[in-house]
């Protein structure tokens, strides 16, 4: 098994990671559809890698082959 420590990353890293775009990010945010970011700095967040992976997992996964 392989356990890896839980980090903070980044918008960009979240981006590339999830496939979303920055505004639907926010959008699904707001909604409370994905997990609420740690403000680092003033103009600076993060997510846990770990929560964005677990939201990950949670969606359905596409070309189930129902229309």
């Amino acid at each position: 098994m392989d356990i890896q420590p839980d980090r903070l990353i980044r918008l960009r890293d979240v981006l590339g990671l999830t496939g979303l775009s920055r505004s639907t990010l926010y959008r699904k945010k707001r909604a409370g559809d994905f997990p609420e970011s740690v403000q680092l700095g003033e103009r600076v967040v993060a997510w846990w890698q770990s929560e964005v992976r677990e939201w990950m997992a949670s969606r359905p996964k596409s070309g189930t082959g129902v229309s």
